[in-house]
């Protein structure tokens, strides 16, 4: 299953940076916050919600948060691993108030005691099955994995892994590294459950690998490149490449199945975003969650993020999200156990260092 990306909606870009870049200002702020300043809150976040022209979601929520509550917004951004990283280096100087990652890092990150438990304003919209009990973290907004392929010169993109190991995508597939990107460690959770467990995921990835460019440690660089025709395939996410769209027009989203005849499949990678245990500004952390789950930035989350409401009393009707449901009709989505995947998540990663030589 494919989409072809060329909406002439209004659809805003994602910032497109390294995960290593660290962008240490939101809404005019510059610096990490300085512990006697009230007026402030610091975010650490991976990639995706930011936008290129300042039109993201985040752009949008922080500009609007802060003139409701005058509080700044710091805003420090990088791959997920990176985040809980830096988050858990800084733990006799905690400078982060809120950590927003995908999963399974915000589960890595309350396992390491990074998190401390609150449940913000909205939460109770939220589906139990997908918030913790101890409330330790919360989605904010919804996503799904997924590949991308240049629509000019792969109009068909593959339907299956097995048509990826072709030698036409010799030099010019790609993915993001897993542990380092949320998106690269995803395809390693995809590939698992499409083979039907871990060896035959690991003996299919070091097929791949002769393919494969090499090590990325970011999901969004590796858009601009298919959508120059750099690459033919590389992976992602939906709310990013939708959203990236707008300014790379040969970008289209697919979900390749475990063999030929069966089902796309994907599953929910939702931003979710935590309170940081012994924050500076821990009230402000409080005070900036309740306000990313009110009803109109969550109301927002498609027509202007390219993302999905995480609220089950929200029922987006907007142009974007239209084109979304239209996206995933079709597509199985299946459902990881997230705390068993962050338990594992170190010896899949040797697993596939094993495996691809990397």
């Amino acid at each position: 299953m494919s989409s072809h990306l060329r909406s002439s909606r209004y659809v805003p870009a994602v910032l497109v940076l390294p995960l290593t870049a660290l962008t240490l200002s939101g809404c005019g702020g510059t610096g990490s916050a300085a512990a006697g300043d009230d007026k402030v809150v610091t975010v650490y976040s991976a990639d995706g919600l930011k936008g290129e022209r300042g039109n993201g979601w985040y752009d949008e929520q922080f500009e609007a948060f802060e003139r409701e509550t005058g509080i700044t917004v710091k805003y420090v951004e990088g791959g997920s691993g990176e985040m809980v990283q830096r988050t858990e280096r800084e733990k006799s100087n905690t400078q982060a108030d809120v950590l927003v990652t995908l999963p399974p890092f915000i589960q890595q990150a309350d396992g390491k005691g990074l998190l401390s438990g609150y449940e913000p304003e909205g939460a109770a919209h939220i589906p139990e099955s997908e918030r913790p009990a101890d409330g330790h973290f919360t989605p904010l907004v919804n996503n799904y994995f997924g590949f991308i392929h240049n629509t000019e010169k792969l109009p068909k993109p593959p339907e299956t892994w097995d048509e990826l190991l072709s030698e036409k995508y010799a030099g010019k597939l790609q993915y993001s590294t897993p542990g380092v990107a949320g998106d690269g460690t995803a395809l390693l959770i995809k590939a698992i459950h499409d083979f039907g467990g871990r060896k035959r995921a690991m003996d299919y990835l070091g097929a791949l690998q002769k393919n494969n460019v090499g090590p990325s440690s970011s999901t969004s660089k590796l858009a601009p490149k298919v959508d120059k025709g750099e690459l033919l395939v590389a992976n992602g996410d939906v709310q990013m490449n939708y959203a990236q769209a707008e300014t790379m027009p040969h970008l289209g989203i697919f979900f390749p199945a475990a063999k030929k005849g069966a089902k796309p499949t994907t599953f929910a990678l939702p931003y979710t975003a935590g309170l940081v245990k012994g924050g500076p500004h821990t009230e402000n952390g409080k005070k900036l969650l309740d306000f990313l789950l009110g009803e109109r930035p969550q109301r927002e989350v498609s027509s202007i993020g390219g993302g999905f409401t995480v609220r089950d009393d929200i029922e987006a009707r907007d142009d974007q999200a239209e084109e979304l449901a239209a996206l995933m009709k079709g597509v199985e989505v299946f459902h990881p156990d997230w705390e068993e995947v962050a338990g594992d998540l170190d010896s899949y990663l040797s697993g596939w260092k094993r495996a691809t030589g990397s």
